[in-house]
């Protein structure tokens, strides 16, 4: 007797339907005059495919396994940020020459406060304490930090060229030391010290919560195993990987090409509220980064601390590193100054991020108190993004 066949699930053919659906509207779309219905038809459409993109990416990430699974979340989420500000910048409204510079910033205090934050904090409700591998973290930080300080904050400081934007050889020698940094941290994480990345194994230097069970049941010794892997989990089969690589694909086009379609909204949305047109770059970086804040948390309520913090500064690292040298070449045809420098303000959030976090992760393990102060600097940056 031949065995059922297996229904696929509502979100297989949802995600499955929802790229293609995205090309056919976006096909229909380009050239044809909107109205408010359509803009919010289309915004709805545009979350969706973000979401679907994500999905998709996941999908490839756990037939790979980790890292390499943090690293194409982390690309995916990138290729759709430079898309969105690209077709932004191309629009030609106010406040679209430092759009890149809200945009990166705002996917720095996303990832290193507010989703990382979140990571610890479900760590720490669920064990007591969030045990992660400090050594590969803090790299993924400092690569993060470190090209931030290049781009972002050295133009307030230059002199060749006035206003806090770089001359085109400053601009260029930026956008090649990030790449540079960003391509040796790939390198680092998924070749030469794999291992840094992954979960770490608690061993007899490492204590656990009083009355924990080890594995074989032996509470007198104080500590357990803990490999951070979801071992119910299957592998997707090889078809499974391409067919989602392909759906992968169709997402970021229908992403991008639809944030062309609405970007006039967006910005008129915010222009409404009566935010500052920086305040555009916190949305995009919102929309990207949703869908990876969710899958951050999902592995932090599945005591896979370390792959939540792998997306979390692995996607700081990617935002920052892959945007600003795709920017830089794009300026060649933007039109406008590129505006990279950060305000007084945003580079005490920057220097009070970076010190926070090199505390926390320093350990290699964190509490609720850890948690609890990136997550109030993260409220602090979207307070002081609306009120500046």
């Amino acid at each position: 007797m031949s065995s059922p066949r297996t229904r696929p699930s509502p979100l297989a053919v949802s995600t499955a339907v929802l790229p293609v659906l995205g090309v056919l509207v976006l096909a229909l779309a380009w050239t044809a005059e909107l109205g408010v219905a359509d803009q919010v038809l289309i915004a709805v459409l545009l979350v969706a495919c973000v979401l679907s993109a994500v999905h998709h990416a996941e999908v490839v990430a756990h037939r790979v396994g980790e890292p390499y699974g943090s690293l194409i979340l982390a690309v995916a989420v990138t290729i759709i940020e430079v898309g969105l500000i690209i077709t932004l910048m191309l629009s030609g409204t106010a406040g679209a020459e430092s759009l890149a510079r809200d945009t990166a910033f705002a996917a720095l205090m996303i990832t290193i406060n507010g989703i990382a934050g979140l990571v610890l904090l479900l760590g720490a409700l669920r064990g007591h304490i969030a045990r992660f591998n400090a050594v590969g973290t803090a790299s993924a930080l400092a690569v993060a930090l470190s090209i931030a300080t290049l781009t972002l904050v050295l133009p307030k400081f230059t002199t060749a060229e006035p206003g806090p934007i770089f001359t085109a050889s400053q601009l260029t020698f930026a956008a090649a030391a990030s790449a540079v940094l960003y391509l040796t941290f790939v390198f680092v994480q998924n070749i030469r010290h794999r291992d840094y990345f992954l979960p770490p194994k608690v061993t007899a230097a490492t204590p656990v919560a009083a009355g924990a069970k080890l594995p074989g049941g032996d509470e007198s010794a104080g500590y357990r195993e803990q490999d951070g892997e979801d071992q119910h989990s299957v592998s997707p089969s090889d078809r499974a990987a391409w067919t989602s690589a392909a759906l992968l694909l169709l997402s970021l086009v229908a992403v991008v090409g639809l944030a062309k379609i609405e970007s006039p909204a967006i910005e008129a949305g915010v222009s409404s509220a009566g935010l500052p047109a920086s305040f555009v770059g916190v949305v995009i970086a919102v929309i990207v980064l949703f869908p990876e804040a969710l899958a951050a948390a999902r592995n932090a309520v599945r005591d896979r601390v370390q792959v939540g913090l792998n997306l979390a500064y692995g996607s700081a690292a990617a935002s920052i590193g892959l945007t600003i040298p795709t920017i830089a070449v794009a300026s060649i045809w933007l039109p406008g100054e590129l505006i990279l420098g950060l305000s007084s303000l945003q580079i005490t959030l920057l220097a009070l991020t970076g010190l926070l976090a090199a505390l926390t992760l320093l350990p290699g393990r964190a509490t609720v108190m850890q948690a609890t102060m990136h997550l109030v600097v993260f409220a602090s940056f979207l307070y002081f993004a609306a009120v500046p």
